[in-house]
């Protein structure tokens, strides 16, 4: 049984597929996952270090604002799909898995052509370009939000799985994680990132309201700043001798949302299926420039029930993140009302479930399309 994946560019097209690959080997130990990507993605490193296979090929979004480029990604893209039909020929795989991103959408549209069961999976709760075009086309839809199926002009293909998540997230030890940052026992702990390439309003901020709680609040900090920002933050913790362990990019996620007691991040979805899977309550701070505003869509999704707390990317600031960290750290009870109802929309098993989608299909038998649970999760 081969599995082609095809979906790079950002940790939430990325993961997905690496959860889906490692829930399929352990469903069939002998099952081989290839991976397509973009060499300049995440997914270059990422996917070779959880230990699958990868191949290449060139692709290229169409900047927005400089239009005068897009011929230019139209000869990028014109190559990238020709060496689509290529992989897909040689790899010659049972069944296609496409997970978003630029690499998804000519491998996927290759995978059709050439009569190999295509199935998506969209992590957002609004449906980025790329899977609502290959919809019309694909075998099986799988959906993290139910919100998100309103967004599809064809519906009888669409299930609400929700986001996959990586086993290994759950297994982080809280002491190992307070040795691993270097934080103290006994005291409360912050995490705060803003994605894999960090967020400069992310930093400015928590660096401000670690000021302000410095010797008023007992409180630690694990802060992922980006690779951009992070000399200077470190910079200014030592110097100031603010409470945080000052990291470009936390790896061992796991160990991180283990000893945290409260997170602040963005919400993408991929983020957001991991916090509810751990239970974390969390400050969300959705990207200002994503399409379509998904992320305030995917935000509000959790605040609205009760399970997260937002925050307006305009509207953050020092003192705003202050009075809302300390707020939440000292009212325990609202804190486990958050994390409670943060795990009412987890979806652990998503993983398990497109992996056994993909291996009806390679078996001829997909499964009857199935409506959400639980209405509005993840």
């Amino acid at each position: 049984m081969k599995v082609l994946i095809a979906g790079g560019g950002t940790g939430g097209h990325v993961f997905p597929g690496i959860a889906v690959a490692e829930e399929l080997v352990r469903l069939r130990p002998k099952c081989e996952v290839v991976f397509i990507g973009g060499r300049q993605g995440l997914e270059a490193t990422a996917v070779p270090e959880a230990g699958f296979r990868i191949r290449f090929l060139m692709t290229r979004g169409f900047p927005r604002r400089q239009w005068w480029r897009w011929p230019e990604s139209v000869v990028v893209n014109a190559i990238g799909f020709l060496q689509a039909l290529l992989i897909v020929l040689t790899e010659n795989p049972q069944v296609v898995l496409g997970t978003g991103g630029y690499v998804s959408g000519p491998v996927s549209f290759a995978a059709w052509l050439l009569g190999r069961p295509l199935l998506l999976q969209e992590q957002n709760s609004y449906p980025g370009l790329t899977n609502r075009l290959l919809s019309r086309i694909a075998s099986e839809v799988h959906l993290s939000f139910l919100e998100a199926r309103t967004h599809f002009t064809r519906r009888d293909h669409l299930k609400v799985t929700g986001n996959p998540v990586r086993a290994h997230i759950l297994a982080g030890d809280r002491d190992l994680a307070l040795r691993e940052f270097k934080l103290m026992p006994g005291k409360p702990v912050v995490f705060v990132f803003g994605g894999s390439l960090g967020a400069k309003t992310i930093n400015e901020a928590a660096i401000d309201a670690l000021r302000r709680l410095k010797d008023r609040f007992e409180v630690q900090v694990i802060l992922q700043t980006g690779k951009e920002d992070y000399e200077r933050v470190r910079d200014i913790v030592a110097k100031e001798q603010l409470p945080a362990t000052v990291q470009p990019f936390v790896k061992q996620m796991h160990l991180a949302y283990a000893c945290a007691d409260l997170v602040v991040c963005r919400s993408g979805a991929m983020t957001l299926a991991e916090i509810a899977v751990c239970g974390l309550p969390a400050i969300l701070v959705p990207y200002p420039y994503a399409a379509r505003d998904h992320q305030v869509d995917n935000a509000m999704s959790l605040a609205d029930r009760g399970a997260a707390v937002m925050i307006l990317d305009g509207d953050l600031n020092g003192e705003r993140l202050a009075k809302e960290v300390a707020h939440l750290l000292a009212d325990r009870t609202t804190l486990s009302k958050l994390s409670t109802n943060a795990r009412l929309f987890a979806r652990p098993d998503a993983a398990m479930r497109i992996a056994k989608s993909l291996i009806r299909w390679v078996e001829g038998a997909p499964a009857p399309v199935e409506e959400s649970a639980q209405g509005g999760g993840f």
